[in-house]
């Protein structure tokens, strides 16, 4: 790619570029010594789970290592301890080394679904923070102000609703931003509730006399409700290690609309290849085939070509056809009569008694392909078992 062809393809679905034109010349100088750009992206592993929410700034990362650049993944085991207060309004419980050490190895299997391990540099900010002294933290703390630490959004909202700031949140940027001085990274990515860290990143290299680094920022991508930032709490996410078949009919339900903000910002497609797409939708294609190729390429990121294949056929049977799945999972119960809501609770196909009421009610139950109307329906098991589909995905057979 030349120099253009590369900034544009680092800047799809970037929302902050701080400066195109320090990038611009850190590419440049790139081409012409041969030297690769070292990029950083921390994250603190603060839980064990990550949703395609969090891929959007991965995958940029995975462009620059695309690219040919260094890529650091670094994993935030001493600032977990800290809790990083970014868009909270209440002080961020700090994690203990255990749960941090447990996190950190799934995040490792997670990213590298997306990362070359074998081109991408690991590391952990304990590595220098640890062997941080009381002195040493006075120093650093010495390289900023009171002023500019409290310019931070979060902070300003907490003071004016007179909510507390504990002393070790201020600590947290000047911590974040020493970690680009330790790496001396020539670009930091980051969500855009990072933005202040990041430039406090930027601040501290000028400090210690490096070359301040580029700053990338990426989207909150909202959920599947295309309302709510993609959460695990809300219930609208899509877990990137979640079966293909659950990834593929999530991805089919979001809305058109939705459909192209995940294309710019989970998938490897240039803008222009978009924008085709886009123009063929214009032109009479039905959305339902670009959202089947947009799930498709998603799995096959996460999974692989052959499960996002399987995952679309097993979709086309369930929902286009209507057929029942080959595998269905069984139960075995005791022979005898139950009341519908009381076995949909005790199977795990609803939450609970109440829930399995709502279900009925909104004609989400199924029994033996035939709609359930009462959740007071008393289901008697003989020898051939009964089916139970509750909503579009949940099939269980339960047996005597």
């Amino acid at each position: 790619m030349s120099i253009d062809e590369q900034l544009e393809y680092l800047k799809k679905g970037a929302v902050d570029l701080i400066r195109e034109d320090d990038l611009r010349k850190k590419l440049e100088r790139s081409a012409k010594t041969g030297k690769p750009l070292r990029v950083k992206l921390g994250l603190d592993p603060t839980a064990p789970d990550i949703h395609l929410g969090h891929t959007v700034v991965i995958r940029k990362l995975k462009a620059f290592q695309d690219l040919g650049h260094t890529v650091i993944f670094l994993i935030g085991d001493f600032t977990g301890t800290i809790g990083d207060p970014s868009g909270k309004n209440v002080t961020r419980p700090p994690l203990s080394r255990e749960e941090i050490d447990a996190n950190a190895e799934t995040y490792k299997r997670q990213m590298f679904k997306l990362l070359d391990p074998e081109k991408t540099e690991l590391r952990f900010n304990g590595e220098w923070m640890d062997k941080f002294t009381a002195a040493d933290f006075v120093k650093l703390c010495a390289k900023t102000t009171v002023k500019q630490i409290l310019e931070r959004d979060d902070f300003t909202k907490r003071m004016a609703d007179e909510k507390p700031i504990s002393l070790h949140e201020l600590l947290y940027p000047l911590v974040q931003g020493y970690d680009s001085v330790a790496l001396n990274a020539d670009v930091e990515l980051g969500g855009t509730d990072q933005k202040f860290n990041l430039l406090m990143g930027r601040n501290l290299q000028r400090e210690f006399d490096q070359e301040p680094q580029v700053i990338i920022t990426t989207p909150l991508l909202e959920g599947l409700d295309g309302v709510q930032k993609m959460s695990k709490s809300l219930g609208n996410y899509i877990g990137i290690e979640e079966p293909p078949n659950e990834m593929f009919g999530k991805v089919m339900s979001i809305s058109d609309e939705l459909m192209w903000k995940y294309y710019e910002l989970l998938t490897d497609l240039t803008v222009s290849e978009i924008s085709n797409l886009r123009s063929q939708m214009a032109a009479g294609e039905n959305p339902r085939n670009l959202k089947v190729n947009l799930a498709k390429l998603i799995i096959t990121d996460f999974h692989s070509a052959d499960a996002a294949t399987a995952a679309e056929e097993d979709f086309v049977k369930r929902f286009v056809q209507k057929q029942i799945p080959d595998e269905i999972e069984e139960k075995q119960i005791a022979a005898g009569t139950y009341p519908l809501a009381q076995l949909l609770a005790d199977t795990g196909l609803a939450a609970s008694k109440g829930e399995a009421r709502r279900l009925v009610e909104q004609g989400g139950v199924k029994v033996n392909n035939e709609k359930a109307t009462a959740a007071n329906a008393d289901i008697t098991f003989g020898a051939d078992g009964v089916l139970f589909q509750v909503g579009k995905r949940k099939f269980l057979k339960i047996i005597a």
